[in-house]
């Protein structure tokens, strides 16, 4: 990410040096994840309901993340893996709807960032770090940085959150692939 923050600050100009505020476009965005089952796999996907970014490409560790996500209308691969998952011994969704994530630090790494943060999923709050990647959303001008494609990467492990049902046949850690589509707030 170094490397791209240079690029974008150089093409940026003086319209960039300040953080900006960007917006999701969530039919855009998507939050995958993924866990073992046997020798298969759960994959499914979540809805974004907010998302608050400032990026500073000057100075990534002023850049900030927070982001809500509808736990109760997550989706899986199968029927009853969804069913499951929603329910009490997992994701518990009905009492908590949202699982959440604000960011406590932004830094580079390598070509990408790494994000480090709090993550609440059925009430409990835990650290959590991503590894993130930005890029300019494919169309858009060189130096236009008013729509941009972040990936971030990362994974929990549900007993941290007392998600614990159907231990004996899915695997405790999952693996998040977000693709988020973002504007520059005006």
């Amino acid at each position: 990410m170094r490397h791209l923050l240079m690029l974008l600050t150089l093409c940026a100009g003086p319209v960039w040096a300040a953080p900006a505020s960007y917006s999701l476009q969530p039919e855009a965005s998507v939050v995958g994840f993924e866990t073992d089952f046997g020798s298969d796999k759960i994959t499914g996907q979540m809805p974004i309901t907010r998302a608050d970014l400032t990026l500073d490409f000057k100075n990534v560790s002023a850049s900030r993340v927070a982001v809500t996500l509808d736990a109760a209308h997550a989706d899986a691969s199968f029927p009853f893996a969804a069913q499951a998952m929603k329910g009490p011994k997992v994701l518990d969704s009905k009492d908590f709807p949202q699982i959440s994530f604000v960011s406590t630090s932004v830094k580079s790494k390598g070509d990408g960032a790494e994000v480090t943060g709090k993550v609440t999923i059925r009430g409990v709050t835990k650290p959590m770090v991503m590894q993130a990647m930005i890029w300019r959303q494919k169309g858009t001008e060189a130096g236009d940085l008013s729509h941009l494609t972040i990936r971030l990467t990362g994974a929990v492990n549900r007993s941290d959150f007392g998600a614990v049902g159907w231990s004996d046949m899915v695997g405790d850690q999952v693996r998040l692939d977000i693709l988020a589509r973002i504007v520059r707030a005006e």
